[in-house]
């Protein structure tokens, strides 16, 4: 740290650059910056859902079943959740940098398969690269948002990150929707679409002013991500209502196409684009909306919206009612945000930055382990009692979780009366 005249100026990376002072002398990035370092997490995110509208033709041209799709579906969260199980820890030891970069290259790699796939297994390995991209970005990228951020503005980079997340998974499939509808060779040139922004990626990662670990974290390098010692009731909290509602996120992507198809009749890919990307504008809207309330509220609420959002689900298969398979999507959003900012928000609040990144995939193992299990029972078992029967057990199974997590959440005795963690001093033992 140097300082010129009475701005402060901030080394990082070799260049100097100037912000707001932070506690203890260091010097925050100006705000823009944060929204900035947020983009990698969004661009990464555009491409994990890219492919969702574009399954109908691949199932059209290749030929498989429901459950065939949500075993693609289910590589990607393979790997997802072994990269969490490397990324979080490497990154609080080596930098975020190191980490994102060979993300962003890996995500690029699969934008080059999805573009080329022509079987079944091209599309999982494609599906298991953008996997473990997105485990990086989720554990490395997100952990950067809060570094640029400082320690003054751990809430608002919570917020930003969280929303940065959701709003490129819903991103994803409305481009992918509508560009395959209107241009030529639609399952090349979305994907064409999603490596320039990729790019872009590229770009802001290596211009990002993050500093280097100074007392990077200790242990096996490879392991079940964790937080420190004194802080796993709110990791626990977070993954009560945040599995949930990313699990009811994730049958609407995986299966939502079908039952679109047998409520409407209807292959639209553009339909199918616009559900996905209404349901992940309403996480997006919903945590600005509430930002400001206590998290204890704020995941309670996360609670009640994916219970809510199953029974809705349950009503429309039953009712053949498309309104109403939209309201279950927009509650299923909405629980999943809600869930994903309480999740962050409390563990940005009680996480040392030299842990951060692994707490991060701590929570998102937690989440999509879930996900990726119950989705994949679900279409199995739709291919053997039809979607109806199928969508109904997997929407009683997930409401029963969702209320377990909302129990959890209230009977939880919270140590502040906003329901704010108390922070505590912090050891380098993990709670897994």
């Amino acid at each position: 740290m140097s300082e010129t005249g009475n701005a402060p100026v901030q080394v990082v990376d070799g260049r100097q650059r100037s912000g707001t002072a932070e506690p203890g002398g260091r010097s925050a990035a100006p705000l823009g910056w944060v929204w900035l370092a947020a983009w990698p997490v969004t661009a990464v995110f555009v491409l994990s859902n890219a492919a969702t509208p574009l399954y109908v033709l691949w199932q059209r041209d290749i030929g498989f079943s429901k459950g065939t799709l949500t075993v693609v579906f289910a590589f990607y969260i393979l790997g997802l959740v072994g990269s969490l199980l490397v990324s979080g820890v490497v990154s609080d030891r080596l930098g975020r940098k190191p980490v994102l970069l060979p993300a962003l290259v890996l995500a690029l790699a699969a934008c080059l398969i999805f573009a080329t796939a022509t079987t079944v297994a091209a599309l999982i390995v494609a599906r298991l690269f953008t996997g473990i991209a997105v485990g990086a970005v989720v554990s490395a990228g997100m952990a950067a948002v809060t570094d640029v951020a400082g320690p003054e503005r751990k809430r608002i980079a919570a917020l930003i990150a969280s929303c940065a997340m959701v709003f490129g998974a819903g991103l994803g499939p409305l481009l992918a929707g509508v560009l395959s509808e209107t241009l030529s060779a639609p399952t090349v040139t979305v994907f064409v679409v999603e490596a320039a922004l990729l790019l872009t990626a590229v770009l802001a990662v290596l211009r990002m002013p993050l500093r280097r670990p100074v007392a990077p974290a200790k242990g096996a390098w490879v392991r079940l991500p964790g937080v420190p010692r004194g802080n796993g009731r709110q990791l626990a909290l977070g993954i009560a209502v945040f599995a949930p509602g990313i699990t009811a996120t994730s049958f609407v992507l995986s299966l939502g196409p079908s039952l679109l198809s047998g409520l409407l009749g209807t292959t639209s890919r553009i339909v199918v684009g616009v559900m996905a990307f209404v349901m992940f504008l309403a996480a997006t809207g919903v945590q600005f909306a509430v930002q400001r309330l206590d998290r204890r509220t704020i995941l309670t609420a996360g609670a009640v919206s994916t219970t809510l959002s199953m029974i809705t689900l349950i009503v429309a298969v039953h009712t053949s009612s498309v309104p109403v398979l939209i309201a279950s999507a927009l509650l299923a959003g909405a629980g999943q945000g809600m869930g994903q900012l309480g999740g962050l928000s409390l563990l940005n609040s009680s996480i040392p930055p030299q842990h951060l990144a692994e707490a991060n995939a701590a929570l998102n193992v937690g989440g999509y382990v879930l996900a990726g299990l119950l989705p994949v029972s679900a279409g199995y078992l739709s291919d053997a009692v039809g979607l109806t029967s199928g969508a109904t057990v997997f929407g009683a199974v997930l409401i029963g979780l969702a209320v377990i997590g909302g129990l959890v959440v209230l009977t939880r005795r919270w140590s502040q009366p906003d329901g704010r963690e108390r922070q505590q001093a912090q050891t380098p033992a993990l709670d897994h």
